[in-house]
């Protein structure tokens, strides 16, 4: 005869894998379904694989602590409560633990913040083998709310489907499919948005991001691959999500520092990163000096929207540099002058920089005849091993921009590693095939990271609490 697992109609229960490790509920044979408390509650997902995400007040009367959760959406139901109203409620599966016993249930999310119970257990989730005694409570071992403060929460909370956008205005291309692809293969929901199809509402209670017509959802994060030439719109959308409080990979900030050549070597000179010598002037009466500044010739004349090695020109003479630099002054361009590190020999070293450390590294070889090693210019690349004072300055150059993915430049010089460029949007085709690694698996790895690490969030305790009813 299997023996009876007994419950009261009081019971400290978990949901493991919501990450919830204590909750009291409410055990109601009258009630055929159960019922978690939910608020912000969102579907999202492909149509044949739908999820939900929400978030729980745990602990009744505590609203400054929330927990968010995602699911797998099973069913929707309409669902009768004891007062007659009918709610059609989102249905997921979990798994309870109730004292040393765990099973498998179906539960719908409705807002319960007003009940002294976060949840209520009824009778489709109790098997034959359950007795619920009416007149008792308690009959399992008693959890506690101390685990929701516990320093180890964030580390033992399940990993949770993400909603993440991915900015791009190529949706087909290498770098934007692999992280559609390696997202997707996580378990998260990766949407590419078009850059420039946005638009923003800008206010102080309610700012917001509308597409195609529609206001955009809430994103768990946000993967920024901003075009040059749509700079300056897409890094004031990245910062509409920032005033949003999604989690960018690379800040607005970092992305316009790079993406400006004189400013970015000015801040690489004010980290003390290794550097060429670099000189920039307005009036064409300092030709000569400007020239002077950086050494003799060879020299680099670079366009300050320089990208791909467009825009770079090497004068051999000094009379070759000023016929260059006169050129670009007749088109009003803006430029930078250059020392030429004839050491390097038409090659330079990608190192990608995620998450505060070189994940991958390789060398670019110009084709004979070309200065420039840049793949687009038909550059040939092979993985590359590189030192330490290399792997230093590559971390240093991310970290100076704040950029948490980045593609620095390095030329080996006879007097160390020399930044040439920090990219915030750095292309993954090339160094994956060079390397054979998955990097695109590195970039989830760190928003996962940062995501979780905001999973148990702390808002503003409210001047004055309710007393939840029962039920």
């Amino acid at each position: 005869m299997t023996e009876l697992f007994r419950l009261g109609w009081e019971e400290w229960v978990a949901l493991p894998d919501l990450g919830l490790p204590a909750l009291k509920a409410k055990v109601d044979t009258g009630a055929r379904t159960s019922a978690l408390h939910a608020f912000d509650i969102e579907p999202f997902g492909p149509a044949n694989s739908p999820k939900v995400r929400f978030s729980v007040h745990p602990i009744p009367g505590e609203e400054d602590l929330a927990i968010p959760c995602s699911a797998e959406i099973v069913d929707r139901r309409d669902v009768t409560s004891s007062n007659g109203e009918s709610e059609l409620r989102y249905v997921i599966g979990t798994e309870i633990r109730v004292g040393a016993r765990s099973w498998p249930i179906e539960v719908t999310l409705t807002d319960r913040g007003g009940m002294a119970y976060r949840m209520l257990l009824g009778r489709q989730a109790l098997s034959d083998d359950i007795l619920v005694n009416p007149s008792d409570g308690f009959c399992q071992p008693a959890l506690s709310y101390e685990a929701y403060h516990a320093q180890h929460i964030r580390e033992v909370a399940p990993a949770r489907a993400l909603r993440i956008a991915v900015l791009s205005r190529e949706a087909h291309n290498y770098s934007t499919t692999r992280l559609v692809q390696e997202g997707e293969r996580r378990g998260h929901v990766v949407e590419v948005i078009e850059t420039t199809r946005c638009y923003m509402a800008i206010n102080t209670l309610a700012p917001e991001i509308h597409y195609d017509g529609k206001r955009l959802p809430r994103y768990d994060a946000v993967i920024p691959r901003i075009g040059v030439s749509v700079t300056a719109y897409g890094t004031a959308l990245v910062r509409q999500f920032e005033t949003l409080g999604t989690y960018c990979v690379n800040g607005s900030e970092g992305i316009t520092a790079s993406r400006d050549k004189l400013h970015a070597h000015q801040i690489l000179a004010r980290h003390r990163i290794g550097m060429p010598a670099t000189a920039f002037a307005n009036s064409p009466k300092d030709t000569d000096n400007l020239i002077d500044l950086v050494g003799t010739a060879p020299l680099i004349v670079k366009l300050l929207e320089s990208t791909q090695g467009k825009g770079v020109v090497l004068a051999e003479t000094r009379k070759a540099a000023q016929s260059v630099i006169s050129a670009f002054r007749g088109l009003n361009a803006n430029f930078l002058v250059q020392n030429f590190v004839k050491e390097a020999a038409g090659e330079d070293i990608r190192c990608l920089v995620v998450g505060g450390r070189v994940v991958a590294s390789m060398r670019r070889v110009a084709q004979p005849g070309e200065f420039r090693s840049n793949l687009h210019q038909g550059g040939h690349a092979e993985p590359a091993r590189i030192s330490k004072p290399e792997r230093e300055a590559a971390v240093k150059a991310a970290r100076a921009f704040g950029l948490n993915m980045a593609g620095v430049d390095l030329l080996r010089a006879e007097t160390g590693p020399k930044v040439l460029e920090v990219n915030s949007s750095p292309g993954l085709e090339g160094i994956e095939k060079a390397t054979g690694k998955n990097l695109a698996s590195l970039v989830y790895d760190e928003i996962e990271k940062r995501v979780r690490v905001t999973g148990v969030r702390r808002r503003a305790r409210p001047a004055a609490r309710a007393m939840p009813a029962a039920g």
